[in-house]
C-alpha cells in the first residue's frame, strides 16, 4: 500500500496482493476510478451483483487518503452536529446520523462476510474542553448530539492526561486498520473476477452512442455503461472543484514510556485546529496516534512547523519514548459541511457518478459513498440520495462560504505570480530544498535532492493554471487553489489535475 507524499504512514506496512488480470475486453459495464475505500466498496458490491467491472487507479491500491487516514470510525463527525443542524435542520442532521450508522454496518458486514482481519475494535468517544469558551461550545455540541439521537453523558475522567474543565462521553465509535481492511476488499473483489488496473490515469470521459468512452493517459480507450469517480476529488476542471476546499492534516505515532496511558477510546479536544487521539496496534505492540494541525493545502509557509507543533503538544501531555511514524494526508471539505454523493451534476445522462467532500470522515463516507453509487447503478435509487445529492443547492450560508472559497482561489491565482524569489545562481538552492524563482527571465520551480541533482518544473498547475507551492515536509509541489499535488520531478501525485507538471530541461 502506498499513499501521497513521501512520509510513511503506519498503515503502509501492509502490501496489496499481486495483480494479474487481463485488460483486453473492449467493453465493460462499469469503470470505477480510484482504488481506495470508496472505489473498492463500490466495485465489490457491483461484482457481488454480477456486473463486469474494472477499477482504474492512477497510482497503487490505497495510495491516497485511505493509506493516510487516522482510521476513526465514528458517528460523531468532525463537523459538529450544531453546524449541520444550523445549515440543514434537525431532521437532516438525524438523517446524517442514520447514514453514519449505515456506513458502520457496511464495514462490519464486509468484515464478517469475508473474514477480514483488520483489528476492528468498538470503543467509546470523548470530547473535552480546557477553558470556558470551549466548555460553552462543547455543551452546545452535547445538546445537538442528544437532539439527533446520540446518547452522551458528562464525565469526570478522560482517557488522556490532559487538563480539562468539562468533558463528554458517547458510544458507537470504533477503530480499525484501514489497509488490512482494504486488502480484504481487494481479495474479495478479485475472487469474484473483478479487475484492477494500477498506474492508469483516467483523463477524459465522454458520452457517445449511449456509452461512455473512457480515455487514459496511455492513450487507451475503454467503453463503459457507467463511470464512478471514487477519486476524493473529481478529475479535470468542472463545477465540483469550486464546491470543495482541500485541507491537510498531520499525524504522528509514538511509543510511550508508560503503557497504561494508551487510550482505549477515540478522544478529541476542542482547540482550533483540534487534536485527536487513539491507540493503534502494530506488530503486537500498542502505540499512540495523535493528529491535528489541519490547514488549507499550500496555505502554510512551513509545513514542518506543523509537525513540530504537534510534537510539542504531545510532549506536553505524555512521557514519550520515541516517535515511530509521522505523515500528513489530504481531505476535502464541501461548501455546506456534507459530502456530495450521487449523479454527476450538469450531465444530461445518469451514467457518471461521484462521491467526494468527506471532510475528515473518509472511512465513514467512503464506505457509504461506494455503497450509494453502486445502489444507483443497480437500482436507480438509494438511501440518503437527496441529502447528499451533488445537485443540491444548499443553504444561503453555504453559498456565502462558496464565494469566500473561490475568492481565495482567485487571490492565489493572481498573487502567486508576483511573489517570486530572485536567485543569482542555482548553487544558492540548499540540498533537499525546493523553491519557485525567476531564473534568466523564466519562472521555474526547482528542487535539489541530497545528491545535488536538480529537478526543474514549470510551476503552473496543469489543472486550472494556479501556481503551485513547494511543500517542504512531503517534498511535493502543492496547488493552493484546488489541491492538486505533484512529486519533485513534476509527476502527478493526486488530482484534480490529470497531467504532470511541464518539465524544464537544464543546460549543463
Amino acid at each position: 500500500m502506498q499513499r501521497d507524499g513521501t512520509n510513511k504512514s503506519i498503515w503502509q506496512e501492509v502490501d496489496a496482493p499481486e495483480l494479474s488480470v487481463p485488460y483486453d475486453q473492449e467493453h465493460v459495464e462499469i469503470i470505477v476510478v480510484g482504488a481506495g475505500i470508496t472505489g473498492l466498496t463500490a466495485a465489490l458490491m457491483l461484482k457481488e451483483a454480477g456486473k463486469s467491472c474494472i477499477v482504474m487507479e492512477a497510482n497503487t491500491i490505497g495510495f491516497g487518503t485511505t493509506g493516510g487516514t487516522s482510521a476513526h470510525i465514528n458517528t460523531v463527525l468532525d463537523t459538529p452536529y450544531t453546524e449541520i443542524i444550523e445549515q440543514h435542520g434537525l431532521e437532516a442532521a438525524r438523517t446524517v446520523l442514520a447514514s453514519t450508522r449505515k456506513a458502520i454496518s457496511i464495514i462490519k458486514e464486509n468484515i464478517d462476510r469475508y473474514k477480514i482481519n483488520c483489528d476492528f475494535t468498538p470503543c467509546s468517544g470523548f470530547m473535552y474542553a480546557e477553558n470556558d469558551e470551549e466548555k460553552k461550545e462543547l455543551i452546545e455540541i452535547k445538546d445537538a448530539l442528544e437532539q439527533v439521537g446520540i446518547p452522551c453523558s458528562e464525565v469526570d475522567e478522560i482517557p488522556v492526561p490532559a487538563p480539562f474543565i468539562y468533558a463528554i462521553e458517547f458510544d458507537e465509535q470504533a477503530r480499525f486498520h484501514p489497509t488490512k481492511y482494504l486488502v480484504g476488499l481487494v481479495n474479495a473483489y478479485s475472487s469474484l473476477g473483478g479487475q484492477i488496473r494500477e498506474g492508469t490515469i483516467v483523463q477524459h470521459v465522454k458520452e457517445e452512442n449511449n456509452v461512455l468512452l473512457v480515455k487514459t493517459a496511455e492513450g487507451m480507450v475503454f467503453s463503459s455503461d457507467f463511470v464512478l469517480y471514487a477519486t476524493h476529488t473529481p478529475p479535470g476542471i468542472q463545477l465540483m472543484n469550486f464546491r470543495l476546499a482541500p485541507y491537510r492534516s498531520y499525524i504522528q505515532v509514538w511509543e510511550l514510556v508508560r503503557p497504561i496511558n494508551f487510550p482505549e477510546a477515540l478522544v478529541y479536544d476542542m482547540q482550533e485546529p483540534f487534536h485527536y487521539f487513539r491507540t493503534v496496534e502494530h506488530d503486537g505492540k500498542s502505540y499512540l496516534l495523535v493528529g491535528g494541525q489541519d490547514h488549507k493545502t499550500a496555505h502554510h509557509d512551513n509545513e514542518k512547523q506543523n509537525f513540530r507543533e504537534l510534537e510539542a503538544h504531545i510532549r506536553s501531555l505524555y512521557t514519550v519514548d520515541k516517535k515511530i511514524y509521522e505523515w500528513s494526508s489530504q481531505y476535502y471539505e464541501s461548501q455546506d459541511s456534507l459530502p456530495f454523493i450521487g449523479y454527476y451534476p450538469g450531465k444530461k445522462h445518469h451514467r457518471e457518478l461521484l462521491s467526494t467532500g468527506y471532510g475528515g470522515n473518509g472511512m465513514i463516507f467512503g464506505s457509504l459513498g461506494g455503497t450509494m453509487m453502486a445502489d444507483l447503478v443497480l437500482h436507480g435509487k438509494t438511501d440518503f440520495q437527496d441529502i447528499y445529492s451533488p445537485s443540491r443547492v444548499g443553504p444561503i450560508s453555504a453559498i456565502r462560504d462558496l464565494l469566500v472559497e473561490n475568492y481565495d482561489v482567485a487571490k492565489h491565482f493572481v498573487k502567486d505570480r508576483f511573489f517570486l524569489e530572485e536567485i543569482e545562481e542555482l548553487a544558492e538552492l540548499s540540498r533537499g530544498e525546493g523553491k519557485i524563482l525567476n531564473y534568466e527571465g523564466k519562472r521555474i520551480g526547482l528542487f535539489k535532492d541530497e545528491k545535488g541533482e536538480l529537478f526543474a518544473i514549470d510551476p503552473v498547475c496543469r489543472h486550472a493554471a494556479c501556481i503551485v507551492k513547494w511543500n517542504n515536509t512531503e517534498r511535493s509541489w502543492d496547488c493552493p487553489c484546488h489541491g492538486a499535488r505533484y512529486a519533485p520531478d513534476g509527476s502527478l501525485l493526486n488530482g484534480p489535475s490529470i497531467a504532470p507538471l511541464k518539465v524544464w530541461q537544464l543546460e549543463e
